[in-house]
């Protein structure tokens, strides 16, 4: 049973008058919502936020649901923290309706956008891994409302492309991440990825782990689509947690057998001390590629919440298989995509040279 350890230029006088009285005949003409004083609104959304600070999120979406009916629908921050909860429970039908909501409150172009792309995402996940094709045709149309009311919103235009190739709609979808790639910077985590996908979409409809960058112990930037050709085995730990420490001579025995091959080993520590993160790797010669992810939020993005716990990326940048606990087979899964990338590495004239 495998051992887990859990955690978790300056103005005139005349100016800042006429400013001032604008704001103030602004101010007698637009009040405050009367939600915004109403002493049980303001307590249901405090419940709600320390409900969800507390993660029960059960509990937190019923009160932000009172708040809301409080506020009569009108408060854009409710329903985005709403949202959020309802994502996180995996309730994403409820999800795409509060964005509908938030949708229909918004007040400018970019709040337009952003609802819009909140319940294309919903509707996304709602559709799962089978694809559902009614909630892919919705998520489509939601997207491309995203994209009208904000043409440069490179995350619209990136999902829509993830959208249309798993309808088979392949020539569109690439168009849509070539879109992707004009609107985001190349410094981004995700071009690597957008400008994969554009050459090849169909790559997309596959189970990707998420784009990241960070710049590791030795001081060389790690970015995981950089890492082509190359299986990547990715290592959350952290020298405090009994079972990683179980796992290390496995993990070293890995290292060295692997040597030269097309592998890429990065550990992720959740270690709060970098001294003692520092010491350990050294005095334990951890020579692969090292990285404290002292916020966490690489952890939370790849939705880990228990260590030792792995992932394994094969040479496409697939997301093969996810393991937790100790006693994990790494070494097997690494085996097989190794000798796969070696093989698809390999030139075609030397594979009949050696039939």
């Amino acid at each position: 049973m495998p051992r887990l350890f859990f955690r978790l230029p300056a103005f005139s006088l005349v100016a800042l008058c006429l400013a001032a009285s604008a704001c103030i005949f602004v101010s007698a003409q637009t009040p405050a919502p009367a939600y915004q004083t109403n002493p049980k609104y303001l307590s249901a959304m405090s419940d709600a936020r320390q409900l969800t600070k507390g993660r029960q999120l059960i509990f937190a979406e019923e009160a932000y649901k009172k708040a809301n009916k409080l506020a009569a629908g009108q408060d854009p921050r409710c329903l985005k923290e709403l949202y959020e909860v309802q994502v996180n429970l995996g309730q994403y039908k409820e999800a795409a309706s509060t964005a509908t909501q938030l949708e229909s409150i918004a007040t400018s172009p970019a709040e337009k956008a952003t609802a819009q792309l909140d319940r294309g995402m919903a509707l996304f996940r709602q559709a799962g891994e089978k694809g559902k094709t009614e909630l892919l045709q919705a998520a489509d149309v939601s997207f491309k409302a995203a994209i009208a009311s904000d043409p440069k919103s490179g995350t619209a235009h990136f999902f829509d492309g993830r959208i249309l190739a798993r309808l088979g709609q392949l020539d569109a979808a690439s168009e849509q991440f070539k879109q992707c790639l004009s609107c985001i910077s190349p410094k981004d985590p995700a071009y690597l990825r957008a400008q994969h996908f554009a050459e090849n979409p169909a790559l997309s409809t596959a189970k990707f782990a998420p784009a990241f960058e960070v710049v590791a112990l030795d001081g060389q930037r790690f970015a995981l689509d950089a890492m082509g050709g190359r299986v990547v085995l990715i290592d959350f730990w952290a020298t405090w947690c009994g079972p990683c420490n179980e796992e290390l001579p496995h993990l070293k025995k890995i290292a060295k057998e692997f040597a030269g091959q097309p592998l890429v080993i990065i550990s992720v520590s959740w270690d709060d001390d970098e001294s003692k993160w520092k010491n350990f790797i050294n005095k334990n010669e951890m020579t692969w590629t090292q990285y404290r992810d002292a916020d966490h939020k690489l952890s939370k993005s790849f939705g880990v919440e228990a260590i030792p716990h792995y992932f394994t990326i094969d040479s496409d940048g697939v997301l093969t298989a996810e393991m937790l606990g100790s006693g994990s087979d790494v070494e097997g899964k690494l085996k097989k995509l190794i000798a796969k990338a070696k093989a698809k590495a390999t030139p075609a004239s030397d594979k009949l040279a050696s039939n």
